[in-house]
């Protein structure tokens, strides 16, 4: 335990020797990672912004003209039963046409109609906003007896599906490499700090010392360089936020709405910090690994 402690307090005087050079690193990790965990939070925000604007989508369907009493209880029962329906709103002929006198300026021509033209219809509310569940939910009620029309536009829904793939896949692609450039930065810096203790190493191998002794301080080394990268990024996208957030304000009022970008959450927030630690620490064994394997004896 006291070893452990002692290599570590060693790691963190290397680190800090430059404290220029340690804190330009620390930065460099910093911005690499808030650039795919910013884009991350955005997306993320946006997908909600979206689902908030573009409201609950819902499937309309019209019954048949002949349709019973007992045939529309028969229905609301089966509507009311469906795991994938979150709720069910029934519109009876005589209210969607007395809903259409007082939204249109047809009141007299309706007026003069012999009988209601409007079938009695429900107004169904899905719970996944996912296009292709929303397709197959509503072929699945188009065949419900008694069923004359369902509708859905669920075009929006795919515009929306594809443009969050598109924006899932640019995260994907921008974080692997920067996560390859992370690695590389770590590699060439562990690299330098070997150099700068070559001498220490090899007597350290002459008087038995092993791999995982000489390896340990360099991955403490890679791996808290990486952990402080990772926190950089964390204030990094905080701080954006912060101040996106302020020029937000402005024009949400303009719109009437109070919607906020909301921060990375606790999970995310600690699933940043455990990845930016990894990388630290996956650059720094490469980096040993190679120097090792290069002094072995042949």
């Amino acid at each position: 335990m006291r070893h452990a402690l002692a290599q570590n307090i060693g790691v963190m005087r290397r680190m800090f020797a430059s404290p220029l050079a340690a804190f330009l690193n620390i930065l460099v990790i910093g911005i690499a990672l808030s650039l795919p965990a910013g884009m991350y939070v955005v997306l993320q925000n946006a997908q909600g912004l979206v689902a908030q604007l573009s409201g609950t989508p819902q499937i309309s369907l019209f019954m048949s003209m002949n349709a019973k009493t007992s045939d529309v209880d028969a229905l609301r029962n089966q509507l009311a039963q469906h795991p994938a329906i979150a709720s069910v709103e029934f519109v009876a002929r005589d209210q969607a046409l007395e809903q259409l006198k007082q939204s249109t300026s047809l009141a007299d021509v309706i007026g003069s109609l012999n009988q209601n033209p409007l079938p009695d219809a429900f107004i169904v509310h899905p719970k996944s906003g996912d296009a292709q569940a929303l397709d197959a939910l509503r072929n699945e009620l188009a065949k419900l007896p008694k069923m004359e029309h369902a509708q859905l536009d669920s075009a929006w829904a795919y515009k929306l599906e594809a443009l969050l793939k598109f924006g899932r896949m640019a995260v994907v692609i921008l974080a692997s490499l920067l996560i390859l450039a992370l690695i590389a930065i770590t590699f060439n810096t562990i690299r330098l700090q070997i150099l700068t203790q070559r001498d220490e190493i090899e007597v350290s191998r002459l008087i038995g010392a092993t791999n995982g002794f000489i390896r340990r301080p360099f991955l403490y080394f890679g791996a808290t360089q990486g952990l402080l990268g990772g926190i950089m990024a964390w204030l990094i996208i905080s701080l954006s936020l912060v101040l996106l957030n302020h020029q937000l304000k402005a024009l949400s009022e303009l719109y009437a709405s109070q919607f906020v970008l909301q921060p990375l959450s606790l999970g995310d927030s600690l699933s940043l910090l455990l990845f930016s630690l990894y990388l630290g620490w996956l650059g720094a064994w490469l980096s040993v690994a190679r120097y090792l394997s290069h002094i072995e004896p042949r």
